[in-house]
C-alpha cells in the first residue's frame, strides 16, 4: 500500500520565510534557556543532563510540554494510533525502532486516538495509523497508512534535514553518545528467526515474501498468534497495494450488489483505520446476498477480524452482527 503524503516536498510552502526565521529565533531562545536551567541544576550542564526518552505516550493534558515546547530542540514525529487498529501494530514498533536507531534525531510521540478525541480532530485525522511531525511549534503532516521501512526512513531523512536547513534544530544528546550516534540495544528475549525474517520483509514492503515467511511459520506453529496477525496485516496490505480509492469508494456507491466491490471497499477502510465501517460493509454484504458471494464476504470478513485482534470490542460486536444475519 503507498501511503498518502509519503513526502517532505510540501514542507517549504507550509510557512514562508519570515515565519521560519521566526520559529529559528524561538527555537535557538528555548535552547538557551534549556542550557541555562540544567546550568544551574548543580551546575552539571549539559554534560550531566539526564538524556530524555526518545519514545514517550503524550495525551491532551501534556501535548504543549512535551510536544510543542519540546520541538525546539528536536523534531518530534507524531504517531496517532488506537489498540484495534491492525496497521498500526507493524508501523508503530517500526517507529519505535527506528527513533532509537536515529538516537536523538527525532522524538516520537504516540498519541492514543480513543483516549485523545481532541487531538485526533485538531490535526484533522482522516484514518490511522497517521504520521505528524511538530518542527519549532510547527505542524508538518508526513504520511497516513502503513509504509515499508524504506520509505519511512527517507521521510525521515529529509524531516531531519528540513528541521536543521531551516531551523537549526539538530536533536537531542542520547546517554553514551552525541547526537545521531546509536543506542546498544537493550537485551531480550531471541526472537524465533522464521518469525523475524517474516518480520523483516514485511518492513522491507516485500509483501509476496512476507505472507510466504508468516505461512512458513504458521505451518510449524499453526497457533503463533504473531504469526496469525502478520500474515492478516500482510495480505490486506497487498490487496489494496495499487488501488484507486477514490474510484474504489465510487464503484461500491454505485454498485451495492457487486460482492467484489464491497470487498475492496472494506480492506480500504480497515487499511485507513475505519474498522466499523469496514465490518458494517461486509456484514450488510453478506446479509444481502447468497451462495458463493455470502461466503466470499463472509471470509473477508473473517480475515478481517483476524488484523484488528479477535478480543476488540468491535470485533466482538461485528461477530454478533454476522451471527444475526447468518442465522
Amino acid at each position: 500500500m503507498q501511503p498518502r503524503n509519503m513526502s517532505m516536498s510540501g514542507v517549504v510552502d507550509l510557512a514562508a520565510v519570515k515565519a521560519a526565521g521566526e520559529a529559528k529565533q524561538k527555537a535557538e531562545e528555548a535552547r538557551a534557556r534549556a542550557a541555562r536551567q540544567q546550568g544551574g541544576a548543580g551546575g552539571a550542564g549539559a554534560a550531566g543532563a539526564v538524556p530524555a526518552a526518545l519514545v514517550i505516550d503524550v495525551e491532551e493534558a501534556d501535548f504543549e510540554q512535551e510536544v510543542l515546547q519540546r520541538s525546539a530542540e528536536v523534531p518530534v514525529v507524531i504517531d496517532f494510533w488506537a489498540e484495534w487498529c491492525g496497521p498500526c501494530k507493524q508501523l508503530g514498533p517500526l517507529l519505535e525502532r527506528l527513533a532509537h536507531e536515529y538516537a536523538g534525531r527525532f522524538l516520537l510521540a504516540k498519541i492514543d486516538v480513543d483516549r485523545n478525541q481532541m487531538l485526533f480532530q485538531q490535526f484533522g485525522v482522516q484514518g490511522i495509523p497517521a504520521v505528524f511531525a511538530v518542527v519549532a511549534g510547527q505542524a508538518l503532516p508526513l504520511f497516513q497508512g502503513a509504509a515499508p521501512e524504506q520509505q519511512v526512513r527517507e521521510v525521515l531523512d529529509q524531516l531531519v534535514q528540513v528541521a536543521e536547513q531551516r531551523f537549526g534544530i539538530t536533536g537531542i544528546s542520547v546517554e553514551g553518545g552525541e547526537v545521531g550516534e546509536q543506542a546498544p540495544a537493550a537485551p531480550g528475549v531471541p526472537e524465533d528467526p522464521a518469525l523475524a525474517a517474516a518480520h523483516s520483509a514485511l518492513d522491507a514492503g516485500d509483501l509476496g515474501g512476507a505472507i510466504q515467511a508468516y505461512r512458513n511459520v504458521l505451518a510449524g506453529d499453526p497457533a503463533s498468534t504473531e504469526a496469525k496477525l502478520g500474515l492478516a496485516q500482510a495480505e490486506l496490505l497487498q490487496r489494496v497495494q495499487g488501488l484507486d480509492a477514490a474510484q474504489v469508494r465510487k464503484e461500491a456507491a454505485e454498485a451495492p450488489a457487486d460482492v467484489r466491490a464491497q470487498l475492496r471497499a472494506a480492506d480500504l477502510d480497515l487499511a485507513g483505520g475505519h474498522v466499523e465501517d469496514a465490518f458494517g460493509r461486509l456484514v450488510e454484504t453478506v446479509r444481502r446476498t447468497a451462495g458463493d458471494d455470502r461466503e466470499a464476504a463472509r471470509v473477508r470478513l473473517v480475515e478481517l477480524f483476524e488484523v484488528v485482534g479477535h478480543e476488540d470490542p468491535r470485533v466482538v460486536a461485528a461477530r454478533g452482527a454476522l451471527a444475526r444475519v447468518l442465522f
